[in-house]
């Protein structure tokens, strides 16, 4: 979040983050690898791995933020991509509705 919110200061606002949903992850993916991965494509403002509030263990999908460039950039670079034997699919993420 604060890398959010210090890039927005810095470029004054002007340039779109963008959320990217992150599927058919293996399930001990964590955030920082997902940063690290995502990083070769520009910054990363925020990295959410979604956890099954029973097991606490990953329920497989997350969310990235990116600048909307380096957004573009990593999914086309990425979607089709294996890690640890899946693969990973990245879209642009849907808004959340129904809650």
């Amino acid at each position: 979040m604060w890398n959010t919110i210090l890039f927005l200061l810095i470029s004054g606002g002007k340039m779109a983050l963008v959320t990217l949903y992150v599927g058919n992850l293996p399930w001990e993916t964590t955030a920082e690898e997902l940063e690290q991965i995502f990083g070769e494509y520009g910054e990363v403002a925020a990295v959410r791995i979604v956890m099954d509030a029973r097991s606490g263990r990953s329920r497989g999908f997350g969310f990235i933020e990116m600048v909307e460039e380096a957004a573009l950039q990593a999914q086309a670079g990425i979607h089709g991509a294996k890690l640890r034997g899946r693969v990973l699919v990245v879209s642009p993420a849907k808004p959340r509705t129904g809650l």
